[in-house]
């Protein structure tokens, strides 16, 4: 098998299980079945789910069957995943909701004539309570106690319940229904990854490799993508706002989505981090990366516009040239705008702050500020303006 071809499936992954069995795999010469499941628990998708989706297209593109799996059934049961509490099930109509929602927007990066979508309540609601009997007595709680959470749990004296034992042996149990050849999962589904494995040697068939994806930092560059902590690119954007969180990541945190993230050959962003430390201007490489991911979720014309927008925006705010770089270090995850703006020394105190909000003369990157409680997250890096002269570009630490 070409060298060249397996550093291209294995880029951006976290670890593989086992790499040898992948290249005997490959080495078949037949279409793997690779499949990588998403439970609808929100309507949209954000860049951090597609880390796995770009992996999907790699394969896809290699002439491999994707399996991409809804999990309509384990929707309902919910993940306990990293929970250090027993997460709240979703009802059947949401989760039907949600799932027609992620049908729609994994097309914009897979190509639906090469996709096989499935619902794992295909085969779950067929199985009879003897069967999940069965299925259950394949794994035994000591097993399901290794599990970081589950043991974290227990040892705290927190409660399990017995349905979160189901979740992973149900999600095993799906590699046995699609009889994957290959699972893409985040690093946080590596237990239950495995217990796929188990189940397929159960079941007499050949066990699946595991392929852990990395978990995408968010905006701030701390902690993973989510919409609950506001820290997101959804796909659904809008192409203006796409551009404007992307260009407001840290130039570290740009490095890692490019990888992450982009289509583009590892030989080119590497030269282009190596053009930075020359000392090229980062943002014009963060345009590069706001104008591709812009033009996979629209087209290339939305991407041209995005970026005239943007620059218009700081036209208007007649930004100068140079201005005064400051870093700020803060504790926590966030810091209120108003106590920036008196830390950096733009105005006099906290309440001078508030008053030139209110007023309206207060910029983010050209933008106006009217929320005198807004919180702007570790980790980003903008241009704050207070009325006609003061600016300085800020770069928030944790």
């Amino acid at each position: 098998m070409q060298e060249d071809v397996l550093a291209h499936l294995l880029r951006g992954t976290d670890e593989v299980l086992i790499k040898q069995e992948l290249i005997k795999k490959l080495e078949e010469g037949r279409p793997l079945r690779i499949k990588a499941g998403f439970d609808p628990t929100a309507p949209d998708l954000h860049l951090g789910h597609t880390v796995l989706i770009n992996k999907l297209k790699q394969f896809q593109e290699l002439g491999h069957e994707v399996l991409f799996l809804i999990g309509d059934f384990t929707g309902m049961i919910g993940d306990p995943t990293g929970k250090n509490v027993t997460r709240k099930p979703l009802t059947r109509d949401e989760v039907i909701d949600n799932a027609r929602t992620y049908e729609e927007q994994i097309f914009k990066i897979l190509d639906p004539a090469k996709t096989l979508v499935m619902f794992n309540s295909s085969w779950m609601n067929a199985m009879s309570p003897a069967d999940l009997i069965q299925l259950a007595a394949k794994h035994t709680v000591a097993r399901m106690l290794e599990r970081d959470d589950f043991s974290k749990r227990f040892k705290g004296g927190q409660p399990i319940a017995i349905h979160e034992f189901l979740y992973p042996l149900i999600q095993g149990y799906d590699s046995v229904a699609m009889k994957a050849d290959v699972e893409l999962g985040g690093t946080d589904q590596k237990f239950n990854l495995l217990v796929g494995r188990q189940l397929q040697e159960a079941f007499g068939q050949k066990p699946q490799v595991v392929m852990t994806m990395p978990i995408l930092e968010g905006l701030d560059g701390v902690q993973k993508m989510s919409k609950s902590l506001n820290n997101y690119v959804g796909i659904a954007d809008s192409a203006d706002d796409m551009f404007g969180k992307l260009m407001s990541i840290s130039d570290e945190l740009m490095w890692r989505y490019f990888e992450l993230l982009s289509f583009r050959p590892m030989t080119e962003i590497g030269l282009w981090a190596e053009e930075c430390k020359q000392g090229a201007n980062p943002r014009d490489y963060k345009v590069k990366l706001a104008q591709e991911i812009i033009e996979r979720f629209h087209d290339a014309a939305a991407a041209v516009k995005a970026l005239e927008n943007f620059e218009a925006r700081f036209q208007r705010g007649a930004m100068p040239d140079e201005m005064d770089e400051l870093e700020l270090k803060i504790e926590g995850t966030s810091y209120g705008i108003a106590n920036i703006l008196k830390d950096t020394g733009l105005t006099e105190s906290t309440s001078e702050a508030n008053r030139m909000i209110k007023q309206g003369a207060v910029k983010i990157d050209g933008e106006k500020v009217s929320d005198q409680k807004l919180e702007i997250s570790a980790g980003t890096n903008h241009v704050y303006q207070v009325g006609k002269r003061k600016f300085a570009r800020v770069k928030i630490t944790s």
